[in-house]
């Protein structure tokens, strides 16, 4: 894969699997448009992979990958919730768990460092989406341009203090703002090696004090009214063990 702009030097293995997603991208884009069932089912297959991919690059630590599995779900749910169509709720929950694609670019010294990133190294670390969005904005399918749209501006905020862009307000692109949102509930409702979960109260606390500030505060509004059923699924996904595939497979969410 050719640097881009965007990139810092990346580890072998993590140049091999940036090269990796961006074959199957290229595949995925002659698949869908084949309506031999056969060939939609490699598709889904291949779509199947580059979750797998998505979450080795987010999480090369420690993570299990239910986060980003949870992610794909409450993105969709909380899209409905906002009045938006099964259509587009339904290519964002399959979109959203690739928001942190990017990262497969960013050095493990600097991913994995337990302490305060140095000014060099947050410059390092703010490629990510960048890099995300470059990998996935080559493909034309519907897909993976909200996914690259996503990558671009979940780091963005309401107020405008946020990166790669400082885009404000409705400037930053509506499944961004609700990825965003369900991303940092999710994250601080689950244990992470230096620290434990908060309560639900206490994120829905959280949520609430940057509304308007990190959040659109219509998107933190619409999930506060649906915290319990928002709660209620992403219990249901973590109990059941869900995975990529019901993801990727268009299964009803049974509850």
């Amino acid at each position: 894969m050719p640097k881009t702009e965007h990139q810092p030097e990346a580890t072998q293995f993590d140049a091999a699997a940036a090269d990796q997603m961006e074959t199957i991208i290229s595949d995925l884009g002659r698949m869908y448009h084949e309506r031999n069932e056969a060939l939609q089912e490699v598709a889904r297959a291949h779509h199947e992979a580059l979750f797998r991919l998505a979450m080795a690059a987010e999480y090369k630590d420690d993570d299990t990958g239910v986060h980003i599995v949870r992610i794909g779900f409450l993105a969709e749910a909380l899209a409905r919730h906002l009045g938006q169509s099964r259509a587009y709720a339904t290519l964002l929950r399959k979109a959203a768990p690739m928001h942190d694609i990017g990262k497969i670019g960013i050095p493990d010294n600097v991913l994995k460092k337990p302490g305060k990133l140095d000014p060099a190294e947050r410059e390092i670390m703010n490629q990510h989406p960048g890099i995300g969005a470059d990998i996935l904005g080559k493909s034309r399918i519907a897909l993976f341009q909200m996914a690259s749209e996503i990558a671009l501006a979940h780091h963005e905020r309401w107020d405008g203090k946020g990166y790669p862009s400082g885009l404000a307000g409705e400037d930053i692109p509506l499944s961004g703002r609700i990825v965003t949102v369900v991303d940092f509930y999710d994250a601080v409702t689950m244990d992470r090696v230096y620290r434990e979960a908060f309560s639900t109260e206490k994120a829905l606390e959280m949520l609430l004090a940057e509304r308007g500030r990190a959040f659109d505060p219509s998107v933190v509004d619409c999930f506060m009214e649906h915290s319990a059923s928002l709660e209620a699924m992403r219990q249901h996904v973590t109990i059941h063990r869900m995975t990529f595939a019901d993801l990727v497979h268009d299964k009803p969410l049974a509850r």
